[in-house]
């Protein structure tokens, strides 16, 4: 049997971040398309179920279109089986629009565990998280050892801090409970591991980057399971753009022209399609001014989306300064004998340099 586990999609996310209006509403319709992109490659090669394990959706008010186009997915694969189990984001009311739910579309709830059975003695049980259930959920959870056990679920791995309202899933007290595959959603990054000796645990990731918190490859996961487990997996990317996160590292000898040849070779082979932005960090010469407008307009090649960031510290060579006397100098030194750390200090006496410098100007 083959699957297709994906997760995070979140149709109709604002996209406001960083974009234009024109930009927003463009993204929004690329995450559409590649909804539709990802259920036609489910119909060309094969795929018999489909999970989702959360946050199809991103906000409460979606766009009718957008609702009428899931539906019709939904519909026009009829051959294909949709497992939905609702994520924190998916408070929308396309259930409720649905005058009938499709046959092929199946659902799962916060008051109980809900068992499918398929083909090849496979078993896919889900349940929705909430404030009521959270505490006892696993407990309640009786799968049949003999059956080859699918387990959806959407939340955040506990040894991680949670964010968006998310509800939190002890991931060591699923082991032992005859799981064979934990189809995780939430977490917007791929990521695919033991969980026993029988099972394994995917959070397959968001299948397109929104934004500079969710870099990389992203996509979705195809698995080939039958009476015996899992067999083979593979991570698919279909994704419209990528969004990167590229450091620069900045070094005391650096000018302003060295710090944009540096940032120009980075991005020599990167994408026009993508969102990037560039994180110059290292430590500095306290004289460099950097500008990161200037940097950017130097270094944009027009890709979609573009910034650079300055992360970069001060390094002070406090023997520069040993005997000068200047108001500059008297500065340096009170700063050094503080008892805070060095980071500390380069930030102090950056600002505090500047100032000094700027208030000479307009004498």
């Amino acid at each position: 049997m083959k699957i297709l586990h994906c997760a995070d999609i979140h149709l109709d996310s604002k996209m406001e971040n960083r974009l234009s209006p024109d930009q927003a509403r463009e993204r929004r319709n690329e995450l559409l398309e590649g909804f539709h992109r990802m259920i036609s490659y489910a119909g060309r090669n094969n795929i018999e179920a489909v999970l989702i394990s959360g946050d199809l959706f991103d906000r409460r008010h979606i766009r009718k279109v957008v609702k009428e186009e899931v539906k019709q997915e939904l519909t026009s694969h009829g051959d294909i089986d949709f497992y939905y189990l609702r994520g924190n984001h998916d408070i929308t009311d396309f259930l409720d629009d649905l005058e009938e739910v499709p046959a092929n579309l199946h659902l799962f709830s916060a008051d109980r565990w809900t068992s499918y059975q398929c083909p090849d003695n496979i078993v896919i049980t889900g349940r929705e998280m909430d404030a009521k259930s959270q505490t006892d959920l696993i407990s309640e959870m009786v799968l049949d050892p003999s059956k080859v056990n699918i387990v959806m679920l959407h939340g955040q791995d506990r040894q991680y801090q949670s964010h968006d309202n998310a509800y939190t899933i002890d991931i060591p007290k699923l082991r032992g409970r005859y799981i064979d595959y934990l189809a995780l959603g939430h977490i917007h990054s791929y990521r695919w591991e033991e969980l026993d000796d029988r099972g394994v645990l995917c959070y397959p990731g968001c299948p397109e980057g929104r934004g500079f918190d969710e870099c990389g490859k992203k996509g979705f996961v195809v698995l080939d399971i039958d009476s015996t487990g899992v067999k083979s997996h593979e991570f698919v990317s279909l994704a419209r753009r990528q969004c990167h996160q590229i450091k620069v590292e900045v070094e005391a000898d650096d000018d302003l022209d060295r710090v944009v040849s540096k940032v120009r070779a980075v991005l020599e082979k990167a994408s026009l399609n993508d969102l990037i932005r560039v994180d110059l960090t290292g430590r500095k010469n306290m004289d460099l001014e950097i500008d990161c407008d200037w940097i950017r307009m130097q270094t944009d090649r027009g890709f979609y989306v573009y910034d650079v960031k300055d992360d970069t510290s001060v390094r002070i060579n406090y023997e520069n300064f040993a005997h000068d006397w200047s108001l500059k100098g008297t500065f340096v030194r009170t700063v050094q004998g503080l008892d805070i750390d060095e980071e500390r200090k380069a930030e102090i006496i950056e600002l505090g340099i500047r100032a000094i410098m700027e208030g000479s100007l307009t004498e």
